[in-house]
């Protein structure tokens, strides 16, 4: 558990996305496409329920309230972007690309983000239920103020990654490795698999006390 006084280590601070859109223009409406290219364009109420767009490009772009059901956008890159009021189960986002991306109030169930890679990207307010973030790799991404129900973050690199008041219900932290992750902001944190892989992750005094079961169960000692 890293501190902040002499001679202690700090943990280091998230880069946090700087998005600036352009003027942006509105979409045709017309249905998404693999390897697409999209560029500058606002989405706007769009529903994308069951459409492929494996392998598109979203540069400088707005989805706003879009419907994401099923849709499969698998290695997908989201790059100075904004998702704002997305809403979806079963989306698929595995191994997609999201750097200098916004997210706030996100709604989503299901959703595949294995093997992706996040860089300077923030999730702010929302719900996410039963995400797959196995393999992902996290740099410089905050979450603020949201609920991650059963996170799956087995396998995955998370390196200066924050948790401010955000509910975190049943982590699967096998074989996750940490560096800079800070833990000290969320509301609560419930860890259900994994709890031997925190090295590399900051916690509170009050969070050590609310985790020493699972640390307990961990190391096989019993509490009567």
């Amino acid at each position: 558990m890293a501190g902040r006084g002499k001679g202690t280590t700090t943990v280091r601070a998230v880069r946090r996305p700087e998005v600036r859109l352009p003027e942006l223009r509105p979409y045709d409406g017309g249905p998404l496409e693999s390897e697409g290219d999209y560029d500058g364009l606002e989405f706007l109420d769009a529903d994308w329920a069951g459409q492929t767009a494996h392998g598109a490009r979203f540069l400088d772009c707005a989805l706003r309230r879009c419907a994401l059901d099923e849709t499969v956008l698998g290695r997908a890159r989201f790059i100075d972007s904004v998702l704002s009021g997305v809403r979806g189960v079963g989306t698929d986002l595995s191994q997609a690309s999201l750097r200098d991306v916004e997210v706030t109030d996100a709604r989503l169930g299901g959703v595949q983000l294995h093997g992706a890679v996040l860089e300077r990207v923030v999730v702010r307010g929302g719900k996410i239920d039963f995400p797959n973030l196995r393999g992902a790799k996290l740099r410089d991404v905050a979450f603020e103020g949201c609920v991650l129900v059963e996170a799956d973050f087995s396998g995955a690199e998370l390196e200066r990654v924050t948790f401010d008041d955000c509910t975190l219900a049943r982590l699967d932290l096998t074989e996750v490795r940490m560096k800079d992750v800070d833990l000290r902001g969320a509301a609560a944190v419930d860890i259900a698999r994994g709890i031997d892989r925190l090295s590399g992750a900051v916690i509170s005094a009050a969070q050590l006390l609310d985790l020493a079961p699972a640390f307990a169960a961990q190391i096989g000692v019993r509490v009567e």
